[in-house]
């Protein structure tokens, strides 16, 4: 019997053990995750408007009920929690699939001002992750930029600008729904630095800005014209080609005279975040005109523009994170490996693979990591006949346990499903309301014995 742990529920981890029972009728595998909540970034990811990809929650609970699958959530991993070195002895083989924990700074003056936040961050709060920092976000906000111009950055620019009535039937927190109910956001501008066709959204959560209810989607149709491609864009993918004419579309729209206006731009580089009269709170961002070099990026004219702001969002992309006890390649925040096989100094560790973002890098669909997690899972049951010389000692489960951790089981996980559910008939909301932080969380999964 081949004992596996992977460490991460999201679904490079589930894909990573669904694969692992489909391919061998022996392997035994134990789903960790720091949360007490499976399913990593589809439920604190997708934004709490898109239900049809929330229920792939469905297909990846499938997987974690399997009888050869079991979750252990709550439990750290390296540093103040299981240390690798012992969770290797507990396990003929470690899987990580720690995704991509952190965000990419912009590098700008400014950055650090209140009121200056990532995307995921924001998100983190309206998708009730229990590490989210609730610090007003939406508080005394008029006009908010958002900069980036992907599928992230048209769903906080859409969260923004949707009204209660909307936002109610969602599993979004109490509190961020109230806080987005009481705002006075007018104006969300989402700003690139280059050109509709390079851009990184995708043509079905483009559109969704251009049917909301309570905003105007704005234009300039001068930037669009400044992208070389916007003029003939037959020899373009198709997503980028469809993207370009759905744009097209709304430069000929009139505004309707919504309660809130959202501006996309193009071809503006952020050079500094500007400070109010106190010098600490966020009042605008300026920005540098960009043109297309003819190479693929853009150059700046020195041609600057600011546009207000008591909020901004940047959302430039992701980065791993070291685990302690893991190696780490700093410059691509990736875990170095060879097809998975985690590489020590150029040689493969035994037993110890990778799978996700931490193994390739924040790049694909949440469909990507079937593929990837499918290569580790060859590699690691190619390796079968070296990892499993050595047996584990005992049930993870009972030294855990005997260590002081209290795991939250499957059963546990059912119980803040209940409480969730609980949570949002008694706010008549028309469905489940998330849990937001650790202590109901805990208590939901454990009872009275929750710490």
């Amino acid at each position: 019997m081949l004992r596996v742990a992977v460490v991460g529920s999201g679904p490079s981890g589930v894909y990573t053990a669904q694969n692992l029972v489909q391919l061998d009728p022996e392997v035994h595998v134990d789903v960790i995750d720091r949360l007490p909540c499976p399913y990593g970034l589809v439920r604190y990811g997708v934004a709490p408007d898109h239900e049809k990809i929330k229920s792939l929650q469905n297909n990846l609970r499938a997987v974690l009920e399997h009888d050869r699958v079991r979750f252990l959530g709550g439990l750290d991993i390296g540093s103040g929690g299981v240390p690798v070195e012992r969770l290797r002895e507990l396990y003929h083989a470690v899987v990580y699939c720690l995704g991509a924990a952190t965000d990419r700074r912009l590098g700008i003056p400014g950055e650090d001002l209140k009121g200056s936040w990532s995307a995921t961050q924001f998100v983190s709060w309206y998708s009730a992750h229990p590490d989210a920092v609730d610090d007003g976000f939406v508080r005394d906000v008029r006009s908010a930029v958002v900069i980036g111009v992907g599928n992230v950055a048209v769903d906080v620019t859409r969260i923004l600008a949707r009204g209660a009535v909307e936002l109610s039937p969602t599993d979004m927190p109490q509190a961020a729904l109230t806080a987005l109910a009481a705002s006075q956001v007018t104006d969300i501008h989402m700003v690139g630095r280059r050109g509709p066709s390079q851009a990184r959204f995708t043509t079905k959560e483009l559109r969704e800005l251009g049917g909301l209810p309570e905003a105007d989607v704005l234009l300039n149709a001068g930037e669009l014209g400044l992208d070389p491609a916007y003029g003939d864009p037959s020899a373009l993918p198709a997503v980028q080609r469809r993207n370009i004419e759905a744009l097209r579309g709304w430069t000929d729209h009139q505004p309707r005279g919504a309660a809130r206006r959202i501006h996309a731009r193009f071809f503006l580089r952020p050079v500094e975040l500007l400070a109010d009269p106190s010098g600490t709170q966020v009042a605008g961002v300026r920005f540098e005109r960009t043109v297309p070099d003819g190479h693929g990026g853009v150059s700046g004219t020195g041609e600057c523009e600011e546009i207000e702001a008591q909020l901004v969002l940047r959302s430039v992309g992701y980065r791993g994170v070291p685990l302690e006890g893991l190696p780490f390649d700093a410059a691509r925040g990736t875990v170095p490996h060879r097809a998975g096989r985690v590489l020590r100094e150029d040689a493969v560790a035994p037993g110890e693979y990778v799978a996700g973002w931490i193994k390739r890098g924040p790049t694909g669909v949440i469909g990507t990591n079937r593929s990837c997690a499918k290569e580790t899972v060859t590699s690691l049951l190619e390796d079968a006949s070296v990892i499993v010389r050595t047996e584990p000692g005992g049930d993870p489960i009972t030294w855990l346990r005997a260590e002081g951790f209290s795991p939250v089981e499957w059963s546990g996980w059912e119980s803040i499903e209940r409480a969730e559910a609980a949570l949002g008939a008694s706010l008549d909301r028309g469905g489940v309301v998330k849990l937001p932080d650790w202590r109901s969380l805990m208590t939901a999964a454990h009872g009275d014995k929750a710490r």
